[in-house]
């Protein structure tokens, strides 16, 4: 064996020479590392998420806009061409209770989804109650595995 070799055998711990607590130390520190970089990557994650969400929220708002635009010019027409056969002031009223209805339509709509609508998390705060359970659950069988075993 060569001296380098030697020297790296010799520099290894021996993990089957080491004490409980060197155990339990290396197992926590593993554990928050990975916890550590889990949420690293969580949040790249998330960044590079809302970036793109940012992105298609702008392009539908440019969508939006752009449909407003064309019912807006259509209207306009509508309008124009029902002055053709009537006076104007009728025809700007006939373009706007159309829109009215239209508005009326979609707030009805609109107004009975929303009573649908349950605030809050429900399953979310269904699994986050019982994972102190689980904790208490697991701890309470370990101490009646011991309660049984000193007996």
């Amino acid at each position: 064996m060569s001296a380098s070799a030697r020297g790296r055998a010799e520099a290894a711990p021996d993990r089957t020479q080491a004490s409980l607590g060197e155990l339990l130390g290396n197992v926590t520190r593993d554990v928050s590392t990975l916890v550590r970089q889990e949420v690293q990557l969580a949040k790249a994650e998330v960044r590079q998420e809302m970036r793109a969400a940012g992105q298609a929220a702008g392009m539908v708002g440019g969508a939006a806009l752009a449909g407003f635009m064309t019912l807006l010019f259509l209207s306009f027409a509508l309008w124009w061409a029902l002055a053709n056969v009537m006076d104007q002031g009728w025809a700007a009223l006939i373009v706007a209770g159309i829109w009215a209805v239209i508005g009326a339509a979609l707030f009805t709509v609109a107004r009975g989804r929303l009573r649908r609508v349950k605030p809050g998390l429900p399953r979310t705060t269904e699994t986050v109650r019982q994972v102190p359970g689980a904790f208490t659950h697991h701890r309470n069988a370990e101490r009646n595995d011991g309660d049984s075993r000193s007996r």
